[in-house]
């Protein structure tokens, strides 16, 4: 079975199993703060194309504008959304964007621009060579990177010149050696993790 048909009948079975959790994401979201339930942001994609990442919102309504990364506990984030990123529940909605082949269910984490503007240009066009996806052994490392970047003193820069060069060696690591028993592995290791 090819990748994209892989993606394809597990972000459908997976918005079809899933949709009374997500009502009710939808639900408490609406009930506990002010805004829209879905929080919509560009990203960059496969070749450098940009799109909208789909995800719960987590945070306030207009919360942006403080800056990009989570850290610690930080006060933006609402009662709900904090279960919902302990959860990753919030990242369900980028089955959406599986589904309009945007991202993939495995693949290196698709970056604000921003960010991707630091990767280093043999790198970045490695990273960009494929789909980003929902999960990948990054994302299981650093599950817990606002906490991480709540002990720096400087987590901006934290994030540029450790977690990034960090992530990106999983990601060009994930290029050169996938295979689909890889994305397997990955995916029974998010699991797991989530369970943890």
């Amino acid at each position: 079975m090819s990748k994209r048909l892989f993606d394809l009948a597990c972000a459908l079975a997976g918005l079809l199993l899933l949709a009374p959790l997500l009502l009710v994401a939808a639900l408490a979201i609406r009930l506990d703060s002010r805004g829209p339930v879905m929080f919509r942001q560009q990203r960059v994609g496969r070749a450098g194309a940009l799109f909208n990442i789909y995800k719960f919102r987590t945070m306030a309504q207009d919360s942006e504008g403080a800056g990009q990364l989570t850290v610690g506990p930080d006060r933006r984030i609402t009662r709900v959304g904090a279960f919902l990123r302990h959860y990753k529940l919030d990242e369900l909605p980028q089955l959406i964007n599986v589904l309009r082949g945007e991202m993939s269910l495995v693949g290196p984490r698709p970056e604000v621009p921003r960010y991707v503007a630091c990767y280093p240009a043999g790198v970045r066009a490695i990273v960009l060579s494929v789909a980003p996806g929902i999960t990948d052994w990054a994302s299981i490392r650093y599950k817990d990177e606002n906490a991480i970047l709540g002990r720096a003193r400087d987590p901006e820069l934290a994030y540029r010149e450790i977690i990034l060069p960090a992530k990106l060696d999983y990601y060009v690591r994930y290029v050169r050696e996938r295979t689909f028993w890889t994305d397997l592995r990955i995916i029974g290791s998010t699991l797991a993790a989530l369970v943890r």
